[in-house]
């Protein structure tokens, strides 16, 4: 019973970062709580502090491939900030539309937005805006793929680890 209800979340918090949420964070909650439970037999500190690892991993991942795809597409460091601006605006427009959906795709858009437009208003061309408007949505894309590939990592480890123990 206990087992279900810790699936049930995980795979909640799995689903949220879709819509912009901190669904490793929930995950890694989940986790903890399940070890506590069980005294942490089955799921130990060792695994404990390998699913906080996995989600710094996580955060540095969704902002890094932000910041690379910018930079890699020539977009100045101002851009880039204006990139993770607009990406947390456009997540928070976005939040009421799609069923919530809408996040995701507002952050994805909005990082396209901030660095297209400040390096526009500096004076770029519009192809050069366009490069790093797009290198920014590119980035944050990978980064979001990745946060939720280690999302998944996090259940598979603590599964495995209930498994043996």
């Amino acid at each position: 019973m206990v087992f279900s209800i810790f699936l049930i979340v995980a795979l909640f918090g799995l689903v949220s970062l879709i819509f912009g949420l901190p669904g490793n964070f929930i995950i890694l909650a989940d986790s903890l709580l399940y070890g506590w439970y069980g005294g942490f037999k089955e799921i130990t500190f060792k695994v404990i502090l390998i699913l906080i690892i996995l989600v710094i991993i996580g955060e540095v991942l969704e902002y890094g491939l932000g910041i690379l795809g910018a930079k890699k597409r020539g977009a100045t460091k101002g851009a880039i900030i204006a990139s993770i601006i607009g990406g947390i605006a456009g997540a928070i427009i976005g939040t009421p539309f799609l069923f919530g959906i809408g996040s995701i795709i507002g952050a994805f858009l909005g990082a396209f937005a901030g660095a297209f437009f400040l390096e526009y208003l500096q004076g770029k061309g519009v192809d050069q805006a366009i490069e790093s408007g797009w290198g920014a949505f590119l980035g944050r894309v990978g980064g979001a793929i990745s946060k939720g590939f280690i999302g998944i990592m996090m259940i598979v480890i603590t599964i495995v680890s209930v498994v043996r123990n």
